[in-house]
């Protein structure tokens, strides 16, 4: 995808996001696929987060897919994020530094989420923080290794059950 394309993608995103924030949020299939505990992970992320999550579970099911354990990475992949603060503006700079500043964005995202690099910090480290929390809350490990590697670059095509879900976690993910 080239960078306008991406830009144009990403804006879409932001208009979600924001859109997300005021408008009401039907959560029932949330409610539905989480055990109370994983619940309470869900309901503690940003209303946009859900909003997104939820698309990526609709958007999973309508393509017949019904694994327990992807639906549960789908609603919950994110939540790591909900540790910290993490606003519209600094979003949007990671994402423009990920994208043309590759080096910069791996040195910044490395260490604790401080000062001025937290948000690339987050951006990094959000899955290893979804995983933990995920299992700390008792999701499945299946659940828990796709949280965990769901912005992991796939360098061949799936070759095991795991790699598949994986995939597709990332190109609803990607879509949403």
């Amino acid at each position: 995808m080239t960078f306008l394309k991406r830009a144009v993608y990403r804006s879409g995103q932001a208009v979600q996001a924001l859109v997300a924030s005021v408008g009401p949020l039907d959560d029932s299939a949330a409610v539905e696929t989480l055990s109370p505990e994983l619940l309470t992970l869900f309901k503690r992320m940003r209303r946009s987060e859900q909003a997104h999550s939820l698309r990526v579970l609709q958007t999973l099911k309508t393509q017949g897919h019904d694994d327990p354990d992807l639906l549960t990475a789908a609603l919950l992949h994110d939540c790591g994020k909900s540790r910290y603060w993490f606003g519209f503006i600094s979003r949007v700079l990671v994402v423009l530094v990920k994208k043309t500043l590759p080096d910069a964005y791996a040195r910044w995202a490395a260490g604790e989420p401080r000062g001025w690099r937290r948000a690339f910090v987050i951006a990094e480290q959000h899955p290893a923080w979804s995983a933990d929390d995920m299992a700390a809350a008792g999701a499945s490990p299946l659940a828990v290794t796709l949280a965990r590697r769901h912005q992991e670059t796939l360098l061949t095509d799936p070759q095991s059950d795991v790699d598949r879900l994986l995939a597709l976690l990332q190109q609803v993910d990607d879509a949403n």
